[in-house]
């Protein structure tokens, strides 16, 4: 089953947790801290795979995770790093955010980007260590894996692409031409996803897609056409397939600037697209009339093959040259800084402190201990969250949300947090 673009909603691995251990010794009765930290969450990762044809396997199955990271052990045993999440998505695969945003434009077999980044794991106590806390006797909880909707776009990279209205012959001439079997048959729309066929023509190979048929307003919306247009964008020549059979949509002398039209209103780069005019059913009596008033066009038909070989050389001769002269594709990505520091905003229940600084201040595994308690309290205090929310106007008791722990904000001068 053809899909070319799918909504997926993608999380990063959680962290491990950091271990709480002591190794107890002669002469040192409080113990040393040994406990491990926990690895980091799996991230997750876009991979372009010419082994894979479609996005359908993401339309079944919506919902992925990468792999948690392990949590730490006894003796500075460090938990493993979660494993990746790798998604494999067919070369020409664009990613979105869910604003809309184009994130990466994945063209060539290999190219990847990292969606999200999972959870860093929480430091064990050996790691907590430092000349003023000794003995710490708290480990860190690990990260939660960021997570959110994306959208994957495929769009066919064919080195021709086939234009026209419903049953102009395309799918016929692609099946004609190729190994390809679309779907064919004597009513509009036969095609419904855009289908590919290699094309041999003088030992040289070359690529052809049959787009599904165009109408009139296709470029607004109308139709099915429009639902597929994105797929004759990477196209390094169209072929432009004209109908000249009285029962066609449109009179064959204006299929052209019909056509040309809706790639225009599309996109205004596709109508200056090199391209390669064929008048179809070379059978039918008009056909020799419609081919003769557009210079360079060429005359054939799908069925008997008469014009096939001079059509396709001429294909081929555009391509060459259109390869010589574009310059290579290359991917995409959006480089989006890594957002540190925190947000406070007002709630209904109080205040709101959004931020991974934020979060990583009071991550620990039980902030009811007295330790955990003035930690946390030290830690916010020094990256000015204290601070900022007394600026913002929070008072003495007020509730404050950070990440999912709620605390209670306490005045400097009465002494910290609870």
């Amino acid at each position: 089953m053809f899909v070319d673009s799918v909504r997926v909603h993608l999380r990063a691995g959680d962290g491990g947790n950091g271990m709480v251990s002591f190794e107890r010794r002669r002469g040192k009765p409080r113990g040393k801290p040994m406990g491990g930290s926990g690895g980091s969450g799996g991230d997750v990762v876009v991979r372009a795979d010419l082994s894979i044809g479609t996005l359908f396997r993401y339309q079944r199955s919506p919902h992925h995770a990468a792999e948690r990271g392990a949590n730490g052990a006894d003796r500075v045993r460090h938990g493993r790093r979660g494993d990746p999440l790798v998604l494999l998505a067919p070369p020409g695969t664009s990613v979105y955010d869910e604003a809309g945003v184009l994130l990466a434009d994945l063209v060539a077999e290999g190219q990847e980007v990292t969606l999200l980044r999972g959870g860093r794991g929480g430091r064990g106590n050996a790691a907590l260590v430092s000349p003023s806390h000794r003995v710490p006797a708290v480990g860190e909880k690990g990260e939660k894996g960021p997570g959110g909707w994306f959208r994957l776009e495929m769009k066919l990279q064919a080195d021709a692409a086939l234009v026209g209205f419903p049953n102009a012959g395309k799918s016929t001439l692609l099946s004609r031409v190729s190994a390809a079997r679309p779907k064919i048959a004597d009513y509009p729309f036969t095609t419904l996803t855009p289908n590919l066929g290699v094309v041999g023509i003088d030992g040289d190979e070359f690529t052809m897609a049959d787009v599904p048929g165009l109408i009139q307003g296709a470029a607004e919306g109308r139709g099915l056409g429009h639902t597929f247009l994105r797929h004759v964008e990477r196209a390094s020549v169209l072929v432009i397939l004209l109908d000249p059979s009285p029962m066609a949509e449109v009179e064959p002398e204006g299929q052209l600037d019909a056509l040309l039209g809706e790639l225009e209103r599309y996109s205004p780069a596709l109508a200056e697209r090199p391209r390669v005019v064929a008048v179809n059913k070379a059978d039918l009596e008009e056909a020799g009339e419609v081919a003769d008033a557009i210079p360079g066009s060429f005359l054939i038909s799908a069925v008997t093959g008469q014009g096939l070989r001079a059509f396709l050389r001429g294909v081929k001769q555009l391509i060459v040259r259109a390869r010589e002269t574009a310059a290579p594709r290359e991917g995409f990505m959006l480089h989006r800084p890594h957002q540190r520091g925190f947000v406070v905003s007002r709630t209904k229940a109080g205040w709101s402190v959004e931020g991974v600084a934020a979060e990583r201040a009071v991550a620990f595994g039980d902030l009811d201990a007295p330790e955990a308690a003035r930690l946390a309290s030290s830690r916010l205090d020094r990256i000015g969250v204290s601070r900022a929310l007394r600026e913002a106007g929070a008072r003495h008791g007020d509730t404050v949300l950070i990440g999912e722990t709620e605390l209670h904000y306490t005045d400097p001068d009465a002494g910290g947090w609870e």
